[in-house]
């Protein structure tokens, strides 16, 4: 960095890599929260499912999922044995994660 009249100079270079360090971040960060929540919802569903209490609804297990929550669904799906034979969750999660992967690497690659 350079100063000009007394003033910090960043060329639009710097900015712009300042900008992608913090926006990586700050998705990272989302995925992550998004991941594990949707992980512990999918515990709780099945929790009340074992319990017959009032469950969570499969769009709002599946919005979690499109929201980011892919991963966490899936491990959701697997840890807890729950929602693995329903043809909308087995086939449905895994192609939300595929396509989110290909977005990924489409837009930071």
């Amino acid at each position: 960095m350079r100063f000009r009249g007394g003033r910090e100079f960043c060329s639009p270079q710097s900015y712009k890599q300042k900008f992608d360090i913090m926006g990586f971040r700050t998705v990272i960060l989302y995925l992550v929260g998004i991941n594990i929540v949707t992980f512990f919802v999918y515990g709780l569903d099945k929790w009340k499912a074992r319990r017959a209490k009032w469950r969570i609804r499969e769009a709002a297990l599946l919005t979690l999922a499109v929201l980011g929550g892919s991963v966490g669904a899936w491990l959701g799906m697997n840890v807890w044995r729950h929602k693995t034979k329903h043809a909308k969750f087995k086939y449905g999660i895994p192609i939300i994660l595929i396509l989110q992967i290909a977005i990924g690497l489409f837009l930071f690659f």
